[in-house]
């Protein structure tokens, strides 16, 4: 079982008062996970009288002992829209004044997010008029040390289309936007949308200078393998934490000044409150597909794959997914297993 899995076993009925809808209910998931309590699933071999039961998992975005497959799926997925260009990611942060915000309406700061950075980036594209720009948007929401620090991560692919004319423009591989020039233009577009929100106050003080960086990422894989690092195992992994002693919980992180890793202890319930903060409002996407790159854009990725001489794979992730039937190799016989229904406790 996962550490942070038992830690909510053992403090749950403490922590859940200190919740919110959304954490309590992940909360709830999670401590469900992989219990008779949730259900298990019938499996026969179709080869040898083998059959079996298994517990069935939550599914919930924030478990850490559900999220491998989802990992594996979207990084096979995104691999499948790469092109070969130069990439950059764009980071656009919030600054610590404007955080608390995001504790009190997190869905309506984390939309306006999303929306201002997408047109923000179509804007500074369209000035050029050189076609449009494809690129992923990934919502993080903490920092190092856990803290509350909600940020995005976009990935622009080094290139425009123009759909008209059905060309490709390269970008430079050094360039892509002026770093300042995106951040005034953030800060005033985020400022504006916040005050034309009823649930979203503006605090008094609101710095000067605001935060966007953007950098040349090489071919796109690494980043697309660091972004998927953070999208599905949960805000810590079991293997960061260190100690779980005398009501303490201790773990470790990298500090992004010196480099050097450090250890940070908390109560029990401060640390599983500090983590469960991040849990997102329920039905809210988090990763987000722009311009050539959206889902209903297929069409227009693949002519962009063609003047690129991308060669045409098969996606097998996607086979799988088409695959209804639900199998697994047999323990006694390697065969395949076969799932034969599915019984819930009441």
């Amino acid at each position: 079982m996962s550490t942070f899995i038992d830690l909510l076993h053992q403090h749950g009925a403490k922590l859940a008062p200190l919740l919110g809808a959304d954490a309590k209910r992940a909360m709830y998931a999670m401590l469900r996970c992989k219990t008779e309590q949730q259900g298990q699933s019938h499996w026969q071999c179709e080869h040898c009288p083998h059959h079996d039961q298994l517990t069935l998992s939550c599914g919930h975005r924030h478990c850490p002992q559900c999220q491998h497959h989802c990992t594996t799926g979207w990084l096979t997925r995104q691999q499948h829209k790469l092109l070969p260009t130069t990439y950059f990611m764009v980071t656009f942060t919030l600054p610590y004044e404007l955080r608390a915000l995001a504790h009190v309406q997190p869905k309506a700061l984390y939309q306006i997010m999303f929306k201002v950075a997408s047109s923000l980036l179509k804007d500074f594209a369209k000035r050029q008029n050189k076609g449009e720009l494809g690129f992923t948007t990934v919502l993080h929401t903490h920092s190092r040390q856990r803290n509350l620090h909600p940020h995005l991560h976009v990935l622009v692919a080094g290139g425009r289309y123009h759909v008209a004319k059905q060309q490709w423009h390269h970008t430079n591989k050094q360039y892509l936007f002026n770093a300042f020039a995106l951040a005034k233009v953030w800060r005033g577009r985020m400022l504006d949308a916040i005050n034309h929100h009823k649930a979203l106050p503006l605090p008094k003080a609101i710095p000067a200078k605001w935060v966007v960086d953007c950098r040349n990422v090489g071919f796109g894989l690494p980043a697309l393998q660091y972004l998927s690092r953070y999208l599905y195992r949960g805000v810590l992994p079991d293997n960061a934490i260190i100690s779980t002693h005398n009501g303490q919980v201790s773990f470790r992180y990298q500090d992004s000044q010196s480099h050097t890793t450090k250890i940070r202890t908390l109560p029990t319930l401060q640390f599983l409150k500090l983590i469960l903060q991040h849990v997102l409002p329920k039905g809210f996407q988090r990763v987000r597909d722009y311009g050539f790159l959206r889902g209903n854009a297929k069409q227009v990725l693949r002519r962009i794959q063609l003047l690129l001489r991308v060669p045409q794979r098969v996606n097998l992730a996607a086979l799988q997914t088409d695959n209804n039937s639900a199998t697994r190799p047999c323990p006694c016989c390697q065969h395949p297993m076969h799932c034969t229904g599915i019984s819930r406790t009441s």
